[in-house]
């Protein structure tokens, strides 16, 4: 996924981000970070779960009309 980065890379990275928030944000960035993708994660299995994902090429192609839908067209 990180394609061609190695353990220089990343660690020259880690020292820029240690430089520009300084050391005593790093946890709560840390924290807010994971609280944020732990929220995400949640919201994605809801939605698999209740079933409301991407419509499948059937609907998007044909929508089926409302039954609900009493209103005599003209």
């Amino acid at each position: 996924m990180l394609g061609g980065l190695t353990g220089w890379h990343l660690l020259i990275i880690l020292a820029v981000i240690l430089l520009l928030f300084g050391a005593p944000k790093l946890p709560g960035l840390a924290r807010s970070i994971g609280q944020s993708m732990r929220i995400f994660k949640g919201e994605v299995d809801e939605m698999k779960k209740d079933g409301k994902g991407a419509p499948s090429d059937d609907a998007a192609a044909s929508p089926a009309s409302d039954s609900t839908d009493s209103k005599p067209k003209s």
